[in-house]
This record gives structure tokens, C-alpha cells and sequence, in this order.
């Protein structure tokens, strides 16, 4: 990839283009690790929907160490989100170019411990895969808030029931039948603005199918891969993430070492 559009693609000055394309990559390695997690620890581990759903459920038929497992995976989740916050918010007040590559750097660190941890998930079970389950929620929730933030909450990359419902909203609105144009009640013209007239955003549409489909992709091509591969299938995932962030980063600390 050019220099230029690694600089910026998790750099500070952000285009809708570079938001887009990072959105693609983050949900195609989304998708991925989503099922390397299934076939890890027999559980998905990107939609909180299904883990606090397990929390009421093993609470009321008293398993309490099956609940307890889901509050830590939840807990988890919250806090990969908050983490990428305080990186964020800590490289924009030193004015760093790398904002948003410093989560990335530390999500490519690790996918490489969930490979670690992966590979040794059939000798070691019990608390070992809690908090494998742990880890890769944590790692979900830190890509997740890393994209929210990116696109003022518009793009998602683990959440795809939200990317689904937006779709359905806009399809709506695409077979929507407009009612003809009709008389202003006091001004006796016709009228047809916004108010009244129903579009659908076809562009939206196809951005989000994209998302949805790069998901899907992921998940295909993470599930062969930890099926054949095995668990070192992280490192190209984990290469993935490290050159989105790692020219920013190298910006910024050549930055630091002309300034000494």
C-alpha cells in the first residue's frame, strides 16, 4: 500500500474515504476473529446482545459460574471501549498523528496472545478459557469504539445487527410509494419538500451491504484459516492491523527524535 494512505488511513486528518476504508479492513478482521473465537471457545464473542441475555439466563436457572463468566466477558468488552477512548483522547492531547493507530498497534498485540492463548486451549481448560473469552471481547470492544469514534457513531464494525436495521431502514424507504403532490392548506400550491417526499439513500445502502458482506467474508476466511492453519492464522490478522497503524506511529516518534 501507498505511504501516503497508510499515513493517513489511521492518521488524524480524516476524509469519509479513509473512515470507509478502515471500517473494511476492522470488520474483515472482525469477521475473522469472530470465528476463530467459535471454534477456540464454542462462543462469539462480538455481539454483548447474546452475552447479557446468558447473564439473565444462567442467573435465574442458578448457574452462577456460567453467569459470572458472561459478566466478565461483558466487563471485558466495556472495557476494550474504554481503553481505546483513553488512547484517543491521551494522542489528542499531545497531538499525535497516530490517534487512532496507537488501538490498532495494541489490538495487532493482541490477536497475537489470543494466537498464544489459542494454541494452548487443549491443554489447559476451566479459567484458561474464560479468559481467552475475556480477551477476545476486550478486543472486540477496542475495535468497535476505535471505529465509532473515527465516524461520529455511524459506522460499526462488530455490531452488524445495527448495520442490518439501517439497511432495513433505508430499503423502507426505497419501496416506499411517495403519495402524489398535494395542495398547501392555506397557501392553495402544490407541495413536494422534504417533509413530505420519502428517499432512500442509495449510497448508504451500498456502503453498508459492503460492511455486511466484508463481515462475512472475515468470518469465511477466519474459519478456514484456524480450521487448516491453526492458531498462528492470527499472524497475518495481527499484520493486518500492525501496517494500518504502524506509519503514523513512525511518524510520531521520528517527530520525538528530531525534537531531542
Amino acid at each position: 500500500m501507498p505511504v501516503n494512505y497508510l499515513r493517513n488511513i489511521a492518521g488524524k486528518n480524516r476524509l469519509l474515504g479513509f473512515d470507509l476504508s478502515l471500517a473494511r479492513y476492522l470488520i474483515f478482521v472482525a469477521g475473522a476473529v469472530n470465528a476463530g473465537g467459535f471454534l477456540a471457545v464454542a462462543q462469539y464473542t462480538s455481539h454483548m446482545s447474546g452475552i447479557v441475555a446468558s447473564i439473565a439466563d444462567n442467573m435465574v436457572i442458578g448457574n452462577i459460574a456460567a453467569a459470572l463468566a458472561a459478566l466478565g466477558a461483558l466487563l471485558s468488552f466495556l472495557g476494550g471501549a474504554a481503553c481505546t477512548a483513553v488512547l484517543v483522547n491521551w494522542a489528542r492531547r499531545k497531538s499525535l498523528n497516530s490517534i487512532y493507530a496507537i488501538p490498532l498497534l495494541l489490538e495487532s498485540f493482541l490477536l497475537l496472545c489470543f494466537g498464544l492463548a489459542g494454541a494452548n486451549l487443549n491443554v489447559q481448560m476451566g479459567l484458561f478459557v474464560s479468559m481467552t473469552i475475556m480477551l477476545l471481547c476486550f478486543i472486540m470492544g477496542l475495535q468497535n469504539a476505535l471505529i465509532t469514534k473515527i465516524s461520529k457513531a455511524e459506522i460499526r464494525t462488530t455490531h452488524v445487527t445495527g448495520l442490518i436495521t439501517d439497511v432495513g431502514i433505508e430499503l423502507g424507504k426505497l419501496f416506499y410509494w411517495n403519495a402524489p403532490l398535494r395542495r398547501h392548506p392555506l397557501r392553495g400550491t402544490e407541495i413536494a419538500d422534504a417533509d413530505y417526499v420519502v428517499r432512500a439513500d442509495r449510497k448508504k445502502i451500498k456502503i453498508l451491504c459492503s460492511l455486511i458482506a466484508l463481515f462475512f467474508l472475515g468470518g469465511a476466511v477466519g474459519a478456514v484459516g484456524f480450521k487448516y492453519v491453526g492458531f498462528s492464522f492470527t499472524i497475518p490478522l495481527a499484520a493486518l492491523a500492525l501496517m494500518l497503524a504502524i506509519i503514523p506511529i513512525f511518524d510520531d516518534v521520528n517527530v520525538r527524535i528530531r525534537k531531542f
